[in-house]
This record gives C-alpha cells, sequence and structure tokens, in this order.
C-alpha cells in the first residue's frame, strides 16, 4: 500500500454503516461533501 499524496482523489473503499449496509466512498462522489476521521487507540485503555 502506498501514501496517498496531499490533494489526490482517495481509493474506494466500503466499510459497515450503524445500520450493518455497506457503505461505498464512491456513493457519495460529486453528492456530498465527506470527511475521514481515526481515532488511533480509540477503545482502549490507552
Amino acid at each position: 500500500m502506498s501514501i496517498i499524496q496531499e490533494g489526490a482523489q482517495a481509493p474506494d473503499f466500503k466499510l459497515p454503516s450503524h445500520l450493518g449496509d455497506d457503505v461505498a466512498l464512491s456513493s457519495f462522489r460529486g453528492k456530498k461533501n465527506v470527511l475521514l476521521v481515526f481515532y488511533p487507540l480509540d477503545f482502549t485503555p490507552t
């Protein structure tokens, strides 16, 4: 896996929604803004 350069288009991926359905990033392309937030060590005792 390579590092994504600033300003580059994000690769498509799917994640489960809170309803259990898979949601693809590409389903929002051209329709909505998407903010990806990562929480390293979230839900850990650290």
